[in-house]
């Protein structure tokens, strides 16, 4: 499929960047693309990818309502995450997003320890949203360039020091991010029961969230239900989706040609103000 071609990096304001990250504010490329709404059609893959970690998947059993409402961790995740970029005080909502973290702990069906503010563990959930920029651009948008990629991976070391835990687990650069993920996916990552479950199709979703309409709502989970997990499971990693058992046929390849196809060729056309996620475009 031909892509576009982007225009030349913005030069930006060095005082917005971090000790090691560079500049987070307006005319960064994570300000431009976290919140493009084309992200929303890989929700669900980086809440799969983030509960494949045991630590994650054991912090989402014990103390989280997963089960009852499968999409409402998400949906209320979402916010504050962009929040921790688009915010007029974007730290002070770093800092709410970490105090929501400490009393999460416990041990896994295995008896292994778990923390949710463990650096490695914490770590693991920003590399997932860091890495859904890039991948939502390559399946849905205009690919990023090596050099994107780096000002975009050096943007979310930035992004990561606002929560002001320790920076011990960070790869010092893309390249070094990209060896962490094959890691992670070859040795960390597990089918857990939730991830599992995240890539199974759920036709009689609850309400996510009371601000949707109750009437909408019964009209669209069962769409809604069905096309999470299969893109999802679409557009996995092929080593979690080996992890999780998962195979993508003839059908699957054709399908997820077809709604780039019409993703490429509806975009243009969308109204501005529909492009942007609304904690970004506030």
């Amino acid at each position: 499929m031909a892509m576009p071609t982007r225009t030349p990096l913005p030069s930006l304001d060095p005082l917005d960047a971090g000790a090691r990250g560079a500049a987070l504010g307006r005319g960064s490329l994570t300000w431009k693309h976290l919140g493009d709404t084309r992200g929303l059609l890989l929700a669900q893959r980086a809440g799969v990818l983030q509960v494949m970690h045991p630590a994650i998947a054991a912090g989402v059993n014990d103390h989280s309502d997963y089960f009852e409402n499968p999409l409402g961790r998400l949906i209320r995740s979402a916010g504050p995450i962009l929040g921790v970029v688009y915010d007029h005080d974007a730290l002070a909502t770093a800092h709410w997003v970490r105090e929501q973290h400490p009393q999460i702990r416990g041990r896994d069906a295995r008896g292994r320890r778990y923390h949710a503010l463990d650096p490695d563990t914490y770590y693991w959930a920003h590399a997932t949203f860091f890495e859904a920029q890039i991948a939502t651009q390559e399946l849905f948008g205009t690919p990023f360039t090596a050099l994107e990629k780096e000002r975009l991976y050096a943007e979310s070391i930035t992004w990561y020091e606002r929560y002001g835990l320790r920076m011990r687990p960070v790869p010092p650069d893309y390249q070094a991010f990209l060896r962490y993920w094959d890691y992670m996916l070859e040795s960390v990552l597990e089918a857990t029961p939730i991830a599992l479950d995240a890539v199974r199709s759920t036709p009689n979703l609850p309400l996510p969230h009371p601000a949707i309409n109750a009437a909408a709502w019964r009209i669209l989970r069962g769409p809604v239900g069905f096309a999470g997990p299969w893109l999802a499971r679409a557009t996995l990693p092929a080593p979690a989706r080996e992890i999780l058992g998962i195979t993508c046929g003839r059908g699957d390849e054709l399908a997820l040609k077809g709604l780039r196809t019409l993703i490429a060729a509806t975009w243009p056309i969308v109204p501005p103000r529909l492009k942007r996620l609304p904690r970004a475009r506030r």
